[in-house]
């Protein structure tokens, strides 16, 4: 393998580590969605 192939080969590599790293941490750090309860607003269409 000449010189130039394993410097293609290294830099996509380090392309695609560095962003499936950045999207993992992204979806991480993302807060969840506030969830209605339910049950509470079953109750106060009982009433």
């Amino acid at each position: 393998m000449n010189s130039s192939a394993l410097i293609m080969m290294l830099v996509t590599e380090i392309v695609v580590t560095v962003v499936t790293i950045y999207y993992f941490v992204k979806v991480l750090k993302t807060p969840p969605k506030p969830e209605p309860d339910s049950y509470s607003e079953n109750d106060e269409e009982k009433r």
